[in-house]
C-alpha cells in the first residue's frame, strides 16, 4: 500500500486552491462608456398635504373637513319609504324626498301640468339606498331633466330633449296565393 506524503498532500490542496482563485480573477477590457446622457435632476416628491384631524376615544382620528355630501347636497345618501299621505302624485314624492334635504321643489308651469300630476308608481315607495340626485331622476323618469339653482336651493324639471323618431322599416310584402296541399290519410 502506498503512503501519503504530508507534502503531497498539501500540494495537491495548494494547486486546487490556485486554480479555482484564478478562474476567479480573469479580467476582461475596459469597454467605452456609451453616449452620455444628461440626466434629469430628480423630482421632489409631492409634499403630503396636511389635513387637521382630531381623536375621538382611543382609536379614532377624525379629519376635520366636510364631508362630499355635505358640499355638494344632491350628493347625500337617502333612504327613504313613502308615508301612507304622500303616495298619490310624484309631486307628493318629491316633496317627501327633498324634506330635510336642503332643497325645494320648484313649481313650472309645464312640470306642474305633465309631471307632478301623474300617479306614484309601487316601485317608488320605496328608494334607496341611493343619492338624492339619483332618487329624484328616478321619481320624475327619464322624460325629465333636472335642473337646480344652488342660490336658492331650487330643484325643477324640464322636459328632456325628445329623442329622434325612429321611422318604423316597411312590412314585407304578403303574399297573394297561398296553395295548401292535403296530407294523405288525414281529414280537414
Amino acid at each position: 500500500m502506498p503512503v501519503n506524503h504530508p507534502n503531497r498532500h498539501l500540494i495537491g490542496v495548494s494547486l486546487l486552491a490556485a486554480a479555482l482563485l484564478s478562474g476567479c480573477a480573469t479580467r476582461t477590457a475596459p469597454q467605452a462608456p456609451a453616449s452620455i446622457v444628461e440626466a434629469s435632476p430628480a423630482s421632489e416628491p409631492n409634499t403630503p398635504e396636511f389635513v387637521p384631524v382630531v381623536r375621538y376615544g382611543r382609536y379614532t382620528l377624525v379629519e376635520l373637513a366636510p364631508m362630499a355630501a355635505q358640499r355638494d347636497l344632491l350628493a347625500q345618501v337617502i333612504d327613504v319609504t313613502m308615508p301612507e299621505d304622500a303616495r298619490a302624485t310624484v309631486v307628493d314624492g318629491l316633496r317627501h324626498v327633498l324634506k330635510r334635504s336642503g332643497y325645494q321643489l320648484c313649481e313650472t308651469a309645464s312640470a306642474a301640468a305633465d309631471l307632478y300630476a301623474l300617479p306614484l308608481p309601487a316601485a317608488h315607495l320605496h328608494l334607496g339606498p341611493m343619492t338624492l340626485r339619483d332618487a329624484l331622476l328616478t321619481l320624475a323618469g327619464s322624460a325629465w331633466e333636472l335642473r337646480t339653482d344652488d342660490l336658492t336651493r331650487q330643484v325643477c324639471f324640464d322636459r328632456a330633449a325628445a329623442p329622434a323618431r325612429v321611422e318604423p322599416a316597411p312590412e314585407p310584402p304578403v303574399a297573394e296565393a297561398v296553395q295548401i296541399f292535403p296530407l294523405p290519410g288525414v281529414q280537414p
